[in-house]
Parts: structure tokens; C-alpha cells; sequence
């Protein structure tokens, strides 16, 4: 049964939907590093919010881990490049708390043009200061959208109901999604020089850190009101203090802060800042969704192997599982054979889907093959930073896809390009769940895959195979089953010998050395 922990506060609901799932779960919240990291190592799956901290550290101890999951969109708190390396799944919960954050940014909007929460202070000390507070209209203002993925787009909708005019830098936002949502598209210059209010919506990233710096704050329109519910980091908060004070920005509304908790800043007891402590995600109806979706992703993809926001893997829906999973075993073992017969350097890799296969979510198959590719290359590789070593290493990965089936209703086919050649498998399921080589090298043949095979191009000529045989039943090499194939008679062929020990490097020798063998290769898997 897979074990979970759940190291900071999740609602009583997310520990049924473990146990009801048939997952083990343990909740500790509150957790110092080094008590994390002295019981790590007994858990599959982590789920976390923001207070716990997966570092580096955490994940070399945490030795059966196999997904960690943030209820919440930030995973600031998580090294993930740690975590693909070790092939340790990231997922987050992107649309739990969307509306949620959404709102808390019109909200602040609204405060801050109208200055509510100094007006709300004055007022409850007695004071009348109606003509002291002289706000803002947000009808017929810009705001400028900065981010416009899934909560600066429902923010963006909400301000298009207000008859707001919105511009929106995102450099992945497509012109078609800018045009249903009502937004105007633009680079980042001329939403400074154009927004009445600016709005953040973006991760924080090694592009988004400090996007907001004095020199883009000069940039900004006089009076400009600027409102940041994502992250702290997107603003360089000592230029923005500088800013306010000089009356070039309004003023700010801020959720979030370089440094939490924000217990003292240079920015409290202004007046025209409004502060908030991360209250982006801060409702029931938030905090219950989040928690209830990180637990069933993790349940998910523990019982299942069922994979939803994932952040450093492809997706796998509950229904594509059972239908992948065959094709994973294939995968693998394509992988592995050309990973095994491949003995220079690799320039790149295709994988070809036809028929059948060709309809499915491909993507887990392909990392799946570069696992079994780089496997005899290197340790520690896995179907989740397979990927990312193949990129670091300059591989070039492509796939194809061809619907209409040929020879077979369903194929794979790895090809691999070395510095010297190129070499290629191909694989089939037989009943729908088991797999077959079907061609190797181009050469057809039909072999199952067992743990220990010997791989031998040869010269098609008699004899071959009883001195092969003689030569094995000397050793002491019992043999399970012989596959042939060749192009054509008296051309290269290829025999697939499956035997029941792990061959020497003595016995290879021989082989190598009987009349007509070209090459050959032992193959575990």
C-alpha cells in the first residue's frame, strides 16, 4: 500500500480521499527540516502546501519518494530541478484557488482606488474626512494585465465587466485566447507607458524576478496604481517605495512580499499602500479545493499511475492510464535493446507511433523510451528526468505519428542516430498486452523480450546456427528460444537468442570468434 505524509495543514477531507483510495497517509504538520528529513525516506508521496520546504537535502533522503504534491499554484518551495533529477514527480493544484486569487485582485483594486482601508481607519477614529479621500474611477481606465494565464484571464474578464480597458503582457498568450477573452496584446514598454493600473499574475521566474525595477517603474504612467496578488520577487520593493514617495505611483496593493511572513517593512504605515498577508488563496471554498484536488492527483498517480499537473512530466489522465500501460512495458524495452546495441555516441532519437498508438497521449511513451535508451548509458535515469538528460546532452528527440496502421494495427519504432550509424527497433502488443519485437535493424522478426538475450548480426550462411548452439550447450548455456531473420538469403541476418543465465564475457568471445558471426551483444534487461 503506497505511505503519504501530509506535512502541512490540509482539510480532515483529504485524509479520507487517501484512505478511501486505498493510500496510507500520515499527517505531521509543522515539521523542522531535519525532522523531515529523518523520516523522508519512509513515504512514496509528500503533500505539501507553502510552509514546508522540499530542498535539495530532503529529496536525497527521501529514497522511495515518487511525487510530491502543493495544494496551491506556487511551487517556489520546491526544487524541482532536484526533483526531476531523482525522478520525483512535481505537481500543483493550478485551478483550485484561480477565482479565489482572482477576486482578492479586484478587491484590491477597488480598495485601492477608492482608498478604503485609510478611509475605513479614519473613519473609526472619529474623524470625517470626506473630502480628504478623493478617489478613482475604475470605468474607462487601462489596466495593464501582466501575466495573462489562467488568474490574470479571469481577472481580465472581471475588469472587461467593470468597461475597463485591458492590455496584457504574456509572451504565451496566443492572439486568438487575447481576442475570446476581450484583452489587447501588447510588450511590456507599452503597457507601462499605457496602464492607469498595473495587476502581476505571473510566476516568479529568472525572466519575471524584478520585472517591476525602477527602470520600468519610470516607465509607468504618473498617478499609476499597482496591485501584486502573485508573487514576492516581481517587484523591487525599494524602488517601489521610492516611487510612491516621490508621487509617481498612487500608490500599491500588495498580497505578497520578497520576504514572508512580512512582519516589518520599509512599505507598512503608508497610507497609500494597502497590505494584505497572502491572502490571495484565503477562502473556504479555496483551501477545501486544493486540498481535496492534491489528493486525489497524488492518490491518483500512486494507485493508478494517473498524472495531472505535473510540472516536470507529462500528463496521464485516470482513462489514458490502463491503456498506456502496455505500451509503457513496449516502450521500455525498445528503449533498452537500442540503449544496449547502441555502443557510440547519440545525436538523436525519433520514435515513431503508427495505428493504434498513434491515438494516445504519446508523450509518457517517449520518455519512457529515453529511459530505457540512456539507461545502459549512465545511472539513475528515469522516465522523469530522461528527458531533461537528453536535452542537456544535446539529443535531438522527435516523435511522428502515422494513424493508419500498417503491417500491424499498432507499432513503435525507436531510431536512433549515432555519431557512426544509424540503428533502429520496432515493437508490437500481441493479444493487446504483450509485447513483441518485430523488426530490428529493419531486419523482420518476432521475439519476445526476456531478461537475458543474446544479439548476434551474422552472415546468412549453413551451419551458423548448430555451431551457435554447440558452442552455448558447452558453456553450460541452456537456451530458451531461438528467433531468426533476414533480408533476404545468404545477406546480413539477424538471431535473437533467449537464455536462461547471463552470458560471460569469456563465452562472447567464442561467439564472436564462430565463422560468419559479424557481431554480437549481450542484452539484460
Amino acid at each position: 500500500m503506497p505511505k503519504v505524509l501530509i506535512s502541512d495543514s490540509l482539510s480532515p477531507r483529504a485524509v479520507e480521499i487517501f484512505k478511501e483510495r486505498g493510500v496510507e497517509v500520515d499527517v505531521k504538520v509543522g515539521l523542522k527540516p531535519d525532522e523531515l528529513k529523518a523520516i523522508i525516506g519512509e513515504y512514496d508521496g509528500l503533500a505539501i502546501r507553502s510552509a514546508t520546504k522540499v530542498t535539495k537535502d530532503i529529496l536525497a533522503a527521501a529514497t522511495n519518494l515518487k511525487v510530491v504534491g502543493r495544494a496551491g499554484i506556487g511551487v517556489d518551495n520546491v526544487d524541482i530541478p532536484a526533483a526531476t533529477a531523482r525522478g520525483v514527480v512535481v505537481m500543483n493544484t493550478p485551478f483550485g484557488n484561480s477565482i479565489t486569487t482572482a477576486e482578492h485582485a479586484i478587491a484590491m483594486m477597488f480598495a485601492l482606488a477608492r482608498e478604503i482601508p485609510a478611509a475605513n481607519a479614519s473613519t473609526h477614529a472619529g474623524k470625517w474626512e470626506k473630502n480628504r479621500f478623493m478617489g478613482v474611477e475604475l470605468f474607462g481606465k487601462v489596466l495593464g494585465v501582466i501575466g495573462c494565464g489562467n488568474i490574470g484571464g479571469i481577472v481580465a474578464d472581471r475588469a472587461v465587466g467593470l468597461k475597463m480597458k485591458v492590455i496584457a503582457f504574456d509572451p504565451f498568450l496566443s492572439p486568438e485566447r487575447a481576442t475570446e477573452i476581450g484583452v489587447e496584446k501588447v510588450e511590456l514598454e507599452d503597457l507601462l507607458k499605457r496602464a492607469d493600473f498595473i495587476t502581476l499574475h505571473t510566476p516568479l521566474t529568472e525572466a519575471t524576478k524584478n520585472i517591476l525595477d525602477a527602470k520600468a517603474l519610470a516607465k509607468t504612467k504618473k498617478g499609476v496604481r499597482i496591485i501584486n496578488c502573485a508573487r514576492g520577487g516581481l517587484i523591487v520593493e525599494e524602488a517601489l517605495q521610492a516611487a510612491i514617495e516621490a508621487g509617481h505611483v498612487a500608490g500599491a496593493a500588495l498580497d505578497v512580499f520578497a520576504e514572508e511572513p512580512a512582519k516589518a517593512h520599509p512599505l507598512f504605515g503608508n497610507e497609500k499602500v494597502i497590505a494584505t498577508p497572502h491572502l490571495g488563496a484565503s477562502t473556504t471554498e479555496a483551501q477545501e479545493n486544493v486540498a481535496l484536488q492534491v489528493a486525489e492527483q497524488l492518490a491518483d498517480y500512486l494507485v493508478s499511475g494517473a498524472v495531472v499537473n505535473a510540472l516536470n512530466m507529462p500528463s496521464v489522465s485516470a482513462e489514458d492510464a490502463p491503456k498506456l500501460r502496455p505500451y509503457m512495458k513496449l516502450a521500455e524495452q525498445l528503449g533498452g535493446f537500442a540503449g544496449q546495441i547502441t555502443e557510440t555516441g547519440i545525436k538523436a532519437v525519433t520514435i515513431e507511433y503508427e495505428g493504434q498508438v498513434a491515438e494516445l497521449n504519446t508523450r509518457p511513451l517517449t520518455a519512457i523510451v529515453l529511459k530505457g535508451l540512456l539507461g545502459p548509458l549512465m545511472e539513475s535515469v528515469n522516465m522523469v528526468n530522461a528527458p531533461v538528460i537528453a536535452k542537456e546532452r544535446d539529443i535531438k528527440v522527435s516523435e511522428t505519428k502515422r494513424e493508419v496502421a500498417g503491417d500491424y494495427q499498432t507499432l513503435v519504432r525507436v531510431i536512433v542516430q549515432t555519431e557512426q550509424r544509424t540503428r533502429s527497433v520496432a515493437g508490437t502488443l500481441f493479444g493487446g498486452d504483450k509485447p513483441r519485437l518485430v523488426e530490428i535493424e529493419e531486419v523482420p522478426v518476432e521475439a519476445e523480450v526476456t531478461d537475458h538475450m543474446l544479439f548476434i548480426r551474422n552472415e546468412d550462411k549453413p551451419g551458423f546456427i548448430g555451431k551457435l548452439g554447440s558452442t552455448l550447450g558447452d558453456a553450460g548455456v541452456n537456451i530458451a528460444t531461438f528467433h531468426l531473420g533476414r533480408t533476404a538469403p545468404g545477406a546480413n541476418a539477424i538471431c535473437l537468442v533467449s537464455v536462461d543465465q547471463a552470458v560471460s564475457e569469456e563465452l562472447l568471445g567464442k561467439i564472436q570468434g564462430l565463422p560468419s558471426v559479424v557481431r554480437v551483444k549481450s542484452l539484460d534487461f
